[in-house]
């Protein structure tokens, strides 16, 4: 059964379930569900707890073991599985599906914390045993979208009140890093008393930047049209030391798969149906992006930019006179729908976007 993290109370509070599995990138999410697990279990009586780390080599028999040994101080206990992003493998599938049997007759609850599960991981045997007779609490990032939402439901939590452009600002300033999020209101709460209500130059007074991002943020941000936040993540990218091949590979790709949509429907295709023909498809989710993208770049610009991204990669190899990091940010605020200066002169190519 799949429970989202902000429906894991209410489901703590009705029963509780043999096994969780607890799964995600969100370091933030990812442990406080896994402390309102433990909270829980603790409630109910249960006084102790075994914990299995799973690491290469790990023996998977300790699993059955420890499920199998009585405890000396108390009849039920919870045990942790921490699986990280490991796979279990032959030998743990087999331990894993064995210890599904067992779950409804067992007094001791399994806590299974992983990184993110693909779709891949989620149709394997041994996780759909478990998720018959569990819960499955997958954690996913606070979509950009929602997150100055996230950030003053947040803010609540701490007793404390902000206004949409201090919220925003803190959703900038730590985007993909919610942990450090959290600590920055814990701080804004010791500075101010409980209920008061912050503006931006409260915000920008007591707290820096604390952004983190991926090179899929920034693909996010140019096909969904967002400019600003694109030039912002391209920055960011650079701050964090990530190389410049590996930004203009994520570009590439999105213009590629772009231009891949683009001639489905320039042959009469269904929008849907060129997402499906996509390899991978495009997740439904991410439909509504690409379908503005395709609107906003035609088939020519698209194949200028990729020529583009050329020029760039010649640069990165030191054959091309072109500012590496300033073309970049010219390439994702173009394919994000803005006028990159750069692009309007580059080379032979003469790229005219907007």
């Amino acid at each position: 059964m799949k429970v989202f993290p902000d429906k894991l109370g209410d489901q703590l509070g009705k029963r509780l379930s043999p096994v969780y599995i607890v799964s995600g990138d969100e370091p933030l999410l990812h442990m406080e569900a896994c402390d309102a697990i433990r909270a829980a279990v603790r409630e109910r009586g249960f006084d102790e707890r075994e914990v299995l780390h799973v690491e290469a080599n790990f023996n998977w028999s300790q699993l059955s073991e420890t499920a199998s040994n009585l405890s000396l101080f108390a009849s039920r206990r919870l045990l942790e599985l921490r699986l990280g992003g490991q796979s279990p493998g032959q030998d743990g599938t087999k331990a894993l599906e064995a210890y599904a049997a067992n779950a409804k007759h067992s007094d001791d609850v399994l806590l299974i914390s992983a990184a993110r599960f693909d779709y891949r991981t989620q149709q394997s045997k041994w996780f759909k045993v478990l998720d018959a007779v569990g819960v499955f609490v997958p954690v996913w990032p606070v979509e950009y979208k929602r997150l100055h939402f996230w950030v003053r439901d947040r803010a609540a939590r701490h007793q404390l009140e902000l206004d949409t452009q201090a919220s925003q600002a803190l959703a900038e300033r730590f985007e993909g890093n919610l942990l450090a999020l959290d600590q920055t209101l814990a701080k804004l709460r010791l500075l101010h008393p409980a209920g008061a209500r912050l503006d931006l130059e409260s915000i920008e007074q007591s707290s820096g930047d604390g952004a983190r991002f991926d090179v899929f943020n920034l693909t996010d941000a140019c096909v969904q049209g967002e400019r600003e936040r694109s030039l912002r993540i391209v920055q960011g990218l650079r701050a964090e030391g990530v190389e410049a091949p590996v930004v203009l590979w994520a570009l590439t790709r999105e213009l590629r798969t772009l231009l891949s949509l683009r001639q489905h429907l320039d042959q009469g295709q269904s929008f849907d149906h060129a997402c499906k023909a996509q390899k991978p498809s495009i997740m439904e989710k991410r439909r509504p992006g690409y379908q503005a993208a395709t609107k906003r770049l035609p088939h020519a610009r698209l194949c200028k930019l990729l020529l583009f991204a050329q020029r760039i990669d010649l640069s990165i190899k030191g054959a091309a006179p072109l500012p590496t990091w300033a073309a970049l940010s010219d390439l994702a605020l173009t394919l994000a729908g803005g006028r990159g200066p750069l692009c309007e002169w580059a080379g032979a190519y003469r790229i005219q976007p907007g």
